[in-house]
């Protein structure tokens, strides 16, 4: 079917709420979260960083662009940072493609193997190969988030209004558990390698490598559970992709500016969304080089494959606990408790963090507010579209959650490669947690909610 004939005008299909179809979109959370911890969390930012510091030194320079020097400590981060940003280019025309065509699910299977793909090539990184390893990184946590935007536009299909604090919690929940237990078997790998005759280097090359393996294969299962429907939209007479990808970016902005709260939300989340995304990708090379590199110790991969473990499992129920929190006090109050608490992480660790008990406890903190925050954000702003302009209105909120999370890790990395202190730099993050909990203390989610529903009939 070619993709004119694919963009028939038809309403978009009721939620159904079946759960064949629910269980496979908890699925894709299970098998994409083996990237998010394995790699992106735990494994990727140490070992890169190992690698290109025997190449150039502790902290010696690998690039220099002008005054933008990227050494070894910042390369992990600049890699982050350049991924994301190259999907403020990207998104929208994702958003474009799922709106007028029924393409969306082809294209998620497409992301995901080709993320999955290259997450398997880091098996091949080995010293000397750091500029390579950074490129093939860039280009799956590239696949990861321009995947999520479609993965994220299935919940307004799948699932009524008042089911989704349940359906997107549970999801994560999932997830946290599915990336748990991969992590559970490499972080066994990395303990027992030696005595079977298997390195360290490569006993993570093979955790690398495997979850390549686990979120191409589980994807593929939880996918095909997924249906294909029609296009809300329909192209019209001489138009093409490319050309709607620009239009309908600018429509969906206009839109935006006749939901003044959906934007205020946008704006808040897109701040403290990038203090937690700067959390997550940053805190093994963080623990790597305070706890252990700063006293003179070799890092221990071991435990930060276990501490990143805990915090999965304990995750897993700090979902189920923020969306009954939610239940009593609503989504954003839970949230913006959440937030309180991510704010008082950052200046722990900060101040005080001296010890691998301390970073167990924190841990521990970090676990029960994670998959709340993140879980109820995306629920709470599902009410906020309207109806028709899913896909395109999640493309603008991948890009708050992705296409802006660039500016995080960059200021992490601009911060550590200029005073070397991983402990500045983590404390230069508290701003995002503290302004984006201010915007939405101020946001009126109720009235986003009441506009959206106004808008679902204006054409944009």
């Amino acid at each position: 079917m070619t993709i004119a004939a694919a963009a028939v005008s038809h309403s978009p299909a009721s939620p159904v709420s079946d759960r064949r179809e629910i269980y496979g979109w908890w699925m894709y959370d299970w098998a994409s979260s083996a990237f998010v911890t394995t790699v992106g969390t735990v494994l990727m930012g140490p070992y890169l960083t190992s690698i290109a510091q025997a190449a150039v030194g502790e902290n010696g320079t690998i690039a220099a662009l002008g005054p933008l020097h990227i050494t070894a400590k910042s390369l992990y981060a600049d890699t982050v940072s350049l991924s994301v940003f190259f999907q403020l280019f990207v998104l929208p025309f994702l958003g474009a493609i799922a709106d007028y065509t029924n393409l969306k699910k082809h294209l998620l299977v497409l992301l995901s193997l080709t993320g999955a793909m290259a997450t398997c090539l880091l098996f091949f990184v080995t010293p000397g190969l750091h500029l390579i390893g950074a490129l093939l990184y860039l280009t799956a946590n590239l696949s990861f988030g321009a995947a999520a935007v479609l993965y994220n536009a299935f919940l307004n299909e799948i699932c009524a209004p008042n089911h989704r604090d349940k359906v997107s919690s549970r999801g994560y929940a999932l997830g946290y558990l599915g990336g748990g237990l991969l992590l559970a078997f490499n972080l066994a790998l990395v303990q027992l390698g030696p005595g079977l005759g298997i390195s360290t280097g490569l006993a993570v090359r093979i955790s690398l490598l495997s979850a390549g393996l686990w979120w191409g294969g589980f994807a593929l299962l939880a996918l095909s559970r997924l249906r294909s429907r029609e296009a809300p939209r329909a192209l019209a007479r001489g138009q093409n992709l490319i050309g709607v990808g620009f239009t309908e970016l600018r429509g969906t902005f206009r839109q935006l500016g006749r939901l003044p709260m959906t934007l205020r939300y946008l704006v808040g989340y897109s701040l403290y969304n990038d203090g937690i995304q700067t959390v997550i990708s940053m805190a093994s090379v963080f623990l790597a080089q305070e706890l252990f590199v700063a006293n003179g110790l070799e890092p221990s991969q071991s435990f930060l494959i276990g501490i990143i473990l805990m915090v999965q499992f304990i995750a897993f129920f700090g979902a189920l606990l923020f969306e009954r929190l939610a239940r009593v006090t609503g989504a954003k109050s839970a949230i913006l408790v959440s937030l309180f608490i991510w704010a008082g992480v950052v200046i722990y660790a900060y101040a005080l963090l001296q010890t691998q008990l301390q970073a167990w406890a924190m841990g521990a903190v970090i676990a029960i507010v994670l998959g709340g925050s993140q879980a109820l954000s995306r629920s709470l702003f599902s009410r906020m579209i309207p109806e028709g302009k899913e896909a395109s209105f999640y493309g603008l909120y991948e890009i708050s959650e992705r296409g802006t999370s660039w500016i995080g890790p960059f200021i992490f990395g601009r911060v550590v490669a200029t005073t070397g202190s991983y402990r500045d730099a983590i404390l230069s993050i508290i701003f995002l947690f503290v302004s984006g909990m201010v915007v939405l203390a101020f946001t009126d989610t109720s009235r986003a909610t009441r506009e959206a529903g106004t808008l679902r009939e204006v054409p944009a």
